[in-house]
């Protein structure tokens, strides 16, 4: 895979008027950090702009957080073989969880986004869900070239399983479960059930079509869009890739791992 990485603001260096937009961003969806996608918008000029004007209606109504759920019902998972749990478990079980609900969210606010914005008209909007308690900010990022080279190679391998076209995006969900190396170094055992038989593809398309399914009724909740920056189609080729095979992939890696981090 190649070394190159995806343009991103983090956090900790957003300039105040993206840093607003990230802390109104978690507190609609929930979660302590902006995942990857928020963060490279940010980096285009204008895109986090348009996006959020969107987005934001969508997350204060509660009809994101119904998208999000029929997303999570719609996805069955092997039952994972028994395995002792790790040390630091709460601390991996709760960074699975900003996971799970970031991008759970995130399949449905931004399909909804993209397929408005290919032509796709509004439906019924959908009823509310509750977003649910605030969950916490997990640890800083790690950087995949700050990292030494044994995790570097497990996380590029981890990543190289489903076969991204787009060789710059890394999922932060790897990165981050990089600051516990030896449960890093198990993923691709934990995870073999998923990966048995296509089992990986067939969850990562059943995300596909649920996000597809509630997207009618999640764009009657959507904000007005504004103007469409110079950066657009950029932005708009990348987030095709983000909610046709990044998300949706790392949709059922982390709802697998909650089973075998002994969650429901």
């Amino acid at each position: 895979m190649s070394a190159t990485v995806l343009a991103e603001i983090r956090e900790a260096e957003a300039p105040p008027a993206i840093a607003a937009i990230y802390a109104a961003l978690n507190e609609g969806i929930g979660i302590g950090q902006v995942n990857l996608i928020w963060r490279h918008a940010a980096a285009l000029p204008g895109v986090l702009d348009w996006l959020w004007a969107q987005a934001a209606p969508a997350l204060a109504s509660g009809a994101a957080a119904a998208a999000r759920d029929a997303i999570a019902a719609a996805i069955a998972l092997p039952s994972p073989a028994a395995s002792p749990k790790p040390p630091d478990h709460a601390a991996i079980a709760t960074v699975v969880e900003v996971y799970n609900r970031g991008n759970l969210t995130n399949l449905a606010l931004l399909s909804a986004i993209l397929l408005r914005q290919q032509g796709v008209a509004p439906g019924e909007r959908l009823a509310p869900a509750p977003r649910g308690a605030m969950l916490p900010a997990p640890p800083p990022l790690p950087r995949l070239v700050a990292l030494p080279a044994a995790p570097q190679a497990q996380i590029r391998a981890l990543t190289a399983a489903h076969r991204l076209s787009d060789a710059a995006v890394v999922p932060s969900l790897y990165l981050h479960l990089a600051l516990w190396p030896d449960f890093l170094s198990q993923l691709p055992e934990l995870l073999e059930p998923l990966h048995k038989d296509n089992g990986l593809v067939l969850a990562r398309d059943a995300a596909v079509k649920a996000a597809r399914h509630a997207a009618p009724g999640l764009i009657a909740a959507l904000g007005t869009a504004p103007a469409p920056p110079a950066a657009l189609p950029v932005f708009l080729a990348r987030l095709e890739v983000f909610v046709g095979q990044v998300i949706p992939g790392m949709v059922p890696v982390g709802l697998y791992l909650r089973r075998v981090l002994g969650g429901a």
